[in-house]
């Protein structure tokens, strides 16, 4: 912990003399020459890679605290007292996680009949549901959106009622005729868009018990499903897939436009915090992509202050103007008529997920060439609520 800590300390101080060597360098145009350029980019590098160390020792720590945890259970009850755990049913119950890991390893061939509890109708099996919950971990953990988005449980065809006009009081005279405004409501509707992702194994590794392949199968189906579904909620048209908060119909709302195609400048991200209600930036943040960060970085303020601000408290993301940033390589890049920064409250984005994961084997596909596919299942859906609680910082268009 204290070599993260000093770490961070070390990266705030690079980037405070990064700072310190722009001020110092500018010509009377306020320019760098070509040799200054160079150095700045290599402190800048230098402050990268302190971010990519202190990220690294964190998921070692993380890592290390699971492996420290008790692998005995500590005696709870008093002795000769019944002190029976719940019994678990249905797919939580050991023998379905464990009729499940002898399916993979046998390629489906040893199917129990404890299976048949998890039968998914499209086909395959529905996953034991501690495998269904270390999936959606790893989601979470690989999509930015299921971490800041609001996620729901859907069955079937389901819909959401949003106020598209209140009431508004008005003043009248005493004994004076009262007069009546509509509130209307309309409705987004969330369906249920078929996502799936294959991988193939060898033979091999099905029948070595010293590999994890439990483990291996989940990170690859989390990641893959979870860069699928980052894409689809940031980017998706809704033909097929999700819709995305950067969609032109149905996304969060332009509330600024660069005057250039190329470049950022302070004013406008300053403008982007204030096109926002002041009710949704109470919890709003950043998000957009590497690219743009690394321009950002070198903004600043009316008064000088540089726009963005490193992070020195573990789990705490960087900041731009006091608001959380993070960043997805799915964003676009700046470039002509792009949208380049969302802004807002991303709880107003809903993620309805349709039932739970499932996984089956691809019988023969590689039956000649030593491999076994394995193939998981997921339908989901996205949609932003409010267009308003999102705000788009798009470049100029051609």
């Amino acid at each position: 912990m204290d070599k993260i800590l000093k770490l961070r300390e070390k990266r705030n101080k690079v980037w405070e003399g990064a700072k310190a060597f722009v001020e110092s360098k500018r010509d009377s145009d306020g320019l760098l020459s070509e040799d200054d350029a160079k150095i700045y980019s290599e402190m800048e590098v230098k402050v990268k890679n302190f971010g990519i160390e202190i990220d690294r020792l964190e998921a070692m720590q993380i890592m290390e605290n699971e492996l420290l945890k008790p692998v005995n259970q500590p005696l709870t009850s008093k002795p000769l007292v019944d002190g029976k755990e719940s019994e678990k049913t249905g797919r939580a119950r050991n023998e379905y996680k464990e009729g499940m890991l002898q399916a993979l390893r046998s390629n489906f061939k040893q199917v129990t009949n404890v299976l048949q509890e998890g039968l998914d109708a499209a086909g395959g099996y529905l996953v034991p549901e501690e495998y269904d919950k270390r999936l959606i971990d790893g989601l979470t953990e690989e999509n930015i959106m299921r971490a800041l988005a609001t996620t729901i449980t859907t069955s079937g065809e389901h819909k959401i009622n949003i106020a598209a006009t209140k009431p508004a009081a008005s003043w009248i005279e005493e004994g004076g005729t009262l007069t009546f405004g509509d509130a209307t409501f309309d409705q987004i509707l969330m369906d249920a868009h078929k996502l799936h992702v294959a991988i193939k194994v060898t033979e091999e590794l099905l029948y070595d018990n010293a590999f994890n392949l439990e483990s291996y199968i989940i990170e690859q189906f989390s990641k893959a499903l979870g860069n699928a579904e980052e894409d689809a909620f940031l980017n998706g048209d809704g033909v097929g897939k999700p819709l995305g908060i950067f969609a032109t119909t149905g996304g969060g709302e332009v509330g600024v436009t660069a005057k250039t195609q190329g470049t950022i400048t302070a004013d406008e991200i300053i403008n982007l915090i204030y096109a926002l209600k002041r009710p949704y930036r109470k919890n709003a943040s950043f998000i957009t992509n590497d690219q743009t960060l690394s321009v950002i970085r070198k903004l600043k303020d009316g008064n000088g202050a540089y726009l963005w601000q490193p992070s020195l408290q573990q789990g705490e993301p960087d900041r731009l103007l006091g608001y959380q940033l993070h960043t997805s390589s799915y964003v676009p890049t700046i470039s002509a008529d792009q949208p380049v920064i969302a802004f807002g409250d991303f709880k107003y984005y809903n993620i309805g997920d349709r039932g739970v994961r499932s996984f089956a084997e691809l019988k023969e596909l590689f039956a000649g060439n030593g491999l076994v596919g394995f193939l998981a299942k997921e339908r989901v859906d996205g949609k932003l609520v409010l267009p308003e609680a999102i705000q788009i910082l798009r470049m100029k268009g051609v």
